[in-house]
């Protein structure tokens, strides 16, 4: 997996790109998770449970709240309407999100191994939450990030990058971007 890209003079976008690849990554090893509970019966509780963590604190305290807290906010605040239209699509579509998530971190909850329903339940939310993932980053690469950087200045974005980097610091914490992208690595072999 390639390093975080430089800051200065980024886009906005880009830097949220970077981060689909990162979740894209984890969503293909879910993928897998979810071929091999469906074979076997069984499932990698650790590895599951550490999808989970990155699920919630990767992807929705510091990817989507980018995103809901500064960049959907500017967009509106440019003409984007939050309550019909694309934004509110990806908005409720965070939501859905984030119920799959809680759900998965649910089935394997605890340290010991889950029992079969507890392994069903973590297969079908993986599951939705790959296939909702998948789509809902190919609109906003196709779609939203292309909407932002016609609508959105230099100055605007320098501002969300700014911003970006304020979540990091104080929604998941200084070197935890690194830690994940480490462990990213890990899991999926590179």
């Amino acid at each position: 997996m390639n390093p975080e890209p430089k800051k200065k003079s980024m886009k906005a976008t880009k830097i949220l790109k970077h981060e689909h690849q990162a979740i894209l990554l984890v969503i293909g090893a879910a993928e897998k998770e979810v071929d091999y509970i469906e074979k076997t019966g069984q499932i990698h509780a650790k590895t599951v449970r550490e999808m989970a963590d990155f699920f919630k604190s990767f992807v929705d305290r510091c990817h989507h709240a980018k995103e809901e807290k500064h960049l959907f906010v500017m967009m509106h605040e440019r003409g984007m309407s939050l309550e019909t239209g694309l934004l509110a699509v990806l908005l409720r579509e965070h939501e859905q999100g984030r119920t799959y998530s809680r759900a998965i971190a649910a089935a394997v909850a605890g340290r010991g191994a889950p029992g079969a329903a507890a392994i069903l339940k973590a297969r079908e939310n993986l599951d939705a939450y790959a296939r909702l993932l998948r789509a809902h980053i190919d609109k906003e690469d196709n779609d939203l990030y292309a909407m932002a950087d016609r609508i959105l200045n230099t100055h605007d974005q320098k501002s969300l990058c700014d911003a970006f980097d304020k979540v990091e610091a104080e929604q998941i914490g200084e070197g935890v971007h690194e830690r994940y992208h480490a462990w990213i690595e890990k899991l999926v072999g590179e």
